[in-house]
């Protein structure tokens, strides 16, 4: 009996949430068995490719071999081509074809194992090759050194890994490198009572190691070129970091010139923090993967820890030195354009606090000259003052019997007094109706 509950409280993105954990599941494999891998990228800015010349491409895989066609709304798809178990996976930056098929080619690692995605149809691909892998899954001689004598055969010796893996349940080999036909390529010895989904399980997670090894190592390139470009401007920031202390340079020019630096290393950051983070992601799945198949050493061969250890960790390790560089020199042309900033703010500083004595000189002197003036302009009105009240007042002297010399005289003292307390108050008014009696 139902519980009555409405569809309306599952959040949107429940179902699909977890549907997601169960979308990509390993391949069934019952050996004898054969795999063929291939894995595509696009060279520039492939996690923002367009995903449906991805799908198209699918597409046209399944067309040619007459299978199902996908689903344009799914990032994975399976199904059966002829022969073949097709296994298809979207990534953010790549992604994979994973084709299984019961038996083993005539030949041990016959190209023509990967027949099944043609020389054309992988030309076409929306992006480039990074990884192609072929798989053999074969039975466990009851004698494993048996195993041991055909592998060494197949694998070149110098690099050739071989253990025990998942409690010595199965035994894989490899020596990770690439053969004429371009296929990089793992026997798998497994016995008699595995199962399938752990044989599945085995592959798919060698698979994954390599594929996500190459896509790590691709942070390996991008590290060399970005270190020869920081060795092009370390030699520049150490010049304008010693030359700060130079007074006789202006901390304006020097701060102009270590921006420039600053901001090539900045677009530096911009073009690799995304690979380098991707390869410390990729870095990390890795060494899941081998630390998942829980291997153990089959006879004195070399583990695959062993082989990461001296062959793919020093990579990563210059990957991890390249981007500390770059974070480093970045720190240091903060650091410094901050020194000069300060710098910069204490002599503009200076030039402000000269600037404002210049003009307290100025202002002091012209104070000088308004009183200079105003002393001038009392002199001069009242001159003026005394001769116009002189003609007005003739009359009266002459009626008074007073002389013009003496009239003048008595006029004098009184035309000054009253100019300059005028021109007093009229001072006063313009200081109390100014701009700060305004504010």
């Amino acid at each position: 009996m139902g519980t009555g509950v409405g569809t309306d409280i599952e959040h949107p993105l429940r179902y699909d949430l977890v549907n997601e954990l169960h979308a990509r599941p390993s391949p069934r494999l019952t050996a004898p068995a054969t795999c063929a891998f291939v894995a595509f990228k696009e060279p520039r800015d492939a996690a923002n490719r367009d995903r449906r010349l991805d799908l198209a491409h699918l597409t046209a895989l399944t067309a040619r071999h007459g299978g199902p066609r996908p689903d344009p709304e799914d990032s994975h798809y399976q199904g059966r081509l002829g022969r073949h178990d097709l296994k298809w996976e979207s990534h953010t930056e790549f992604v994979t074809y994973m084709a299984t098929t019961p038996g083993l080619p005539i030949r041990p690692f016959d190209p023509s194992a990967g027949a099944i995605f043609p020389a054309a149809w992988q030309a076409d691909a929306p992006g480039r090759r990074i990884a192609a892998v072929l798989v053999q899954v074969d039975i466990l001689p009851e004698n494993p050194a048996e195993a041991l004598t055909r592998i060494e055969t197949w694998f070149a010796k110098d690099s050739l890994t071989a253990v025990w893996v998942l409690e010595e349940a199965a035994m894989i080999a490899g020596d990770f490198r690439i053969d004429p036909d371009g296929w990089m390529r793992f026997a798998v010895f497994v016995r008699p009572e595995v199962g399938p989904g752990r044989i599945g399980r085995i592959v798919h997670r060698l698979v994954e190691l390599e594929t996500y090894r190459a896509m790590s190592m691709l942070g390996l390139g991008r590290s060399r070129s970005l270190s020869r470009r920081l060795n092009e401007l370390e030699p520049r920031l150490s010049a304008i970091v010693d030359g700060m202390h130079d007074d006789a340079r202006p901390a304006e020019a020097v701060l102009h010139e270590l921006l420039g630096v600053s901001a090539e290393l900045e677009g530096q950051a911009v073009q690799h923090f995304f690979r380098f983070g991707a390869t410390k992601a990729y870095e990390a799945i890795v060494m899941d993967r081998v630390t998942a198949l829980r291997e153990t050493r089959f006879l004195d061969r070399q583990m695959l820890t062993e082989f990461m250890r001296r062959r793919y960790r020093p990579a990563m390790r210059t990957v991890a030195s390249a981007e500390d560089r770059l974070r480093a020199m970045i720190e240091r042309t903060r650091r410094a354009a901050d020194l000069l900033r300060t710098r910069v703010d204490v002599e503009r500083s200076a030039q402000n606090q000269a600037l404002l004595e210049r003009m307290d000189r100025r202002a002091d002197l012209q104070l000088r000259l308004q009183h200079t003036v105003e002393g001038l302009s009392v002199v001069a009105i009242s001159y003026y003052a005394v001769g116009l009240l002189s003609y007005a007042l003739y009359p009266v002297a002459s009626a008074l019997h007073v002389d013009k010399a003496y009239l003048i005289a008595a006029l004098t003292p009184a035309a000054v007094l009253v100019v300059w307390w005028a021109m007093r108050q009229v001072r006063r008014s313009l200081h109390k109706h100014g701009p700060a009696h305004d504010l």
